[in-house]
């Protein structure tokens, strides 16, 4: 865990975005490759749809070659920066205390997760039986008075 010291005299994101260093590189590896992975997915999503919607149109079929590289470039970008954000170390030391927290989890083993996942679905299923019947019978009452 960083020292509060050491997270206020931290680099701001502009200034790391151009260093070439990793921020405690062995330490929250698993929850910050997942987050890397996840910002690429969005950004090579967004750069994909900014293509399709807005540069394919605007630069029309004559300059084709040209808005796919301008879709790959900002695709570019946009990996880089994922990559050095997990790396900033206040979003890093964010990272790693996360994967410490996921570390002191129980997790159920197949068998607790089956029997809670059946347990859950026959209580949805029984309260959704219950409502019905109350529905019904209401609807039955009403309609008998003359009200519904």
């Amino acid at each position: 865990m960083a020292t509060k010291e050491s997270v206020m005299t931290s680099r701001p994101l502009m200034q790391e975005l151009f260093a070439s260093r990793l921020y405690k590189r062995n330490q929250g590896k698993m929850v910050r490759q997942i987050t890397a992975i996840t910002i690429w997915v969005v950004v090579a999503v967004a750069a994909w749809r900014c293509h399709a919607l807005f540069l394919a149109p605007a630069m029309g079929a004559e300059n084709r070659a040209l808005s796919y590289l301008v879709a790959v470039a900002l695709g570019g970008v946009g990996v880089w920066f994922g990559y050095r954000l997990v790396n900033w170390p206040k979003f890093a030391d964010f990272l790693i205390s996360v994967e410490a927290e996921l570390n002191k989890v129980s997790w159920p083993t197949q068998k607790e997760l089956v029997r809670a996942s059946m347990v859950v679905i026959f209580t949805i299923l029984f309260m959704s039986a219950i409502l019905f019947a109350y529905d019904a019978l209401w609807k039955f009452v009403f309609g008998s008075l003359g009200i519904a």
